[in-house]
């Protein structure tokens, strides 16, 4: 057996087609119950009979629990077997699920929200997971396929909850939601390829790697810097977005906010095709066009402070590209971190998120600022300015002379 696929499993444990596609599907429903609740938390407000700044606790409880999530139990996908470890969460967030759906004071809520969060993360040990059932060159595309069902869930999750909460209640989408899941939990339980842990590191050792592979590895480094650049230019620029469109600019609602954001399930089709142009061209190609996209869509973007027709044109349209950018991106700099150490895609996962997700946070206040100070074209600016920054990152790192990533030899093993 090769060492990139040591510890995964027999050859027969390659996934097809309708495997990769279930996956994609579990990444998507994942995904969701950490962005349904966005849509339906006035409806806590009025059913809890509490104010809705306090009602939206429920949604920055589950947001911090996906954030623990993916720093404590994220690196368990290299020490425990796949299978069990999934089902097992999909369980737990079903039962978050059904608590949250039925509690009858925000306490409760926010406590459930929060357990929900930290179990939902099984996308984030699917993904690593795959990559490393799947050769080399279905690597790339594989991964776009699964990021495709993610960006599906983000973008329907809204959608699921606003309309089924305004229809049944606000209990209404959690219920559904956790009977999706415990459906969910039985058909993986069949479906998940019986793997080997790669790792027999103990539990504080998993949790302390991502730092020392941090420390290790330059490419991951340099992904790490490039995805929470890129996403920290997303999230200004989606938390401002609704600022302006809601602002006297334009005095429309946040349903108007929603369709811009439908727009961008192009995404959905793109991320499959950069993960092919991964496999052929190779992770830094992919990602020099997507920093150069960023800017380009930033300066698309511009257009947003004319305030008529031409400007929401022209915002729909930055907005997509934006969004094609940075999920074909993130493609490419997962492929780039996964090829480094295959004993230990979870871990290098972990450390990868952690650091898109705190980019993304830094953003939203950033972004949030910029606007205020210096309106819609500071936060143009802002986001052209990070691209800028991870592109010359980038280009330093093409231009210095060494191996490329798939040229690297093995590393040595990580030391707990």
């Amino acid at each position: 057996m090769t060492s990139e696929h040591q510890g995964l499993g027999s050859p027969g444990t390659v996934p097809g087609r309708r495997l990769v596609f279930l996956l994609a599907l579990a990444c998507g429903v994942g995904v969701a119950n950490i962005y349904f609740p966005q849509a339906i938390v006035p409806l806590f407000a009025d059913g809890l009979s509490v104010s809705p700044g306090r009602a939206a606790t429920v949604v920055t409880a589950a947001q911090v629990g996906y954030a623990t999530g993916i720093f404590l139990l994220v690196p368990l996908g290299d020490r425990l077997m796949h299978r069990h470890l999934i089902v097992v969460l999909l369980a737990i967030t079903g039962l978050g699920l059904l608590v949250a759906g039925t509690a009858s004071t925000l306490p409760v809520l926010v406590t459930a929200s929060a357990l929900t969060g930290a179990a939902t993360v099984v996308p984030q040990i699917l993904i690593p997971m795959t990559a490393g059932l799947v050769p080399d060159d279905r690597r790339g595309a594989v991964t776009g396929t699964l990021l495709s069902g993610l960006i599906g869930g983000i973008l329907l999750a809204r959608t699921f909850g606003g309309g089924l909460g305004q229809w049944l209640g606000w209990r209404a989408p959690y219920l559904v939601a956790a009977a999706v899941v415990f459906l969910l939990a039985l058909v993986l339980a069949c479906a998940v390829p019986t793997t080997t842990p790669p790792s027999r590191d103990r539990y504080p050792a998993l949790l302390g790697a991502p730092l020392r592979l941090m420390i290790a590895e330059p490419d991951l480094r340099r992904s790490c810097l490039y995805q929470a650049l890129i996403f920290a230019g997303f999230t200004a620029s989606w938390t401002s977005l609704a600022l302006l469109v809601t602002g006297p600019k334009y005095d429309l609602g946040t349903s108007a906010i929603g369709l811009i954001a439908l727009v961008g399930a192009a995404s959905m089709f793109c991320t499959p095709i950069a993960g092919r142009s991964t496999d052929r061209r190779g992770p830094d190609t992919v990602n020099l066009v997507c920093m150069l996209a960023v800017i380009g869509a930033a300066a698309l973007l511009t257009t947003g402070s004319l305030g008529n027709t031409l400007g929401l044109i022209g915002l729909t349209a930055g907005m997509l590209i934006l969004d094609v950018a940075v999920q074909s991106g993130q493609v490419a700099n997962q492929a780039r971190i996964f090829a480094l150490r295959p004993e230990a895609r979870s871990r290098l996962n972990t450390a990868y998120m952690t650091c898109a997700f705190l980019g993304g946070s830094v953003g939203s206040w950033l972004g949030v600022r910029a606007y205020t100070g210096l309106g819609w074209t500071g936060v143009c600016l802002l986001v052209s300015i990070l691209a800028g920054l991870a592109l010359t990152r980038h280009l330093i790192a093409y231009r210095t002379p060494g191996p490329r990533p798939e040229q690297t030899p093995d590393a040595a093993p990580i030391r707990g």
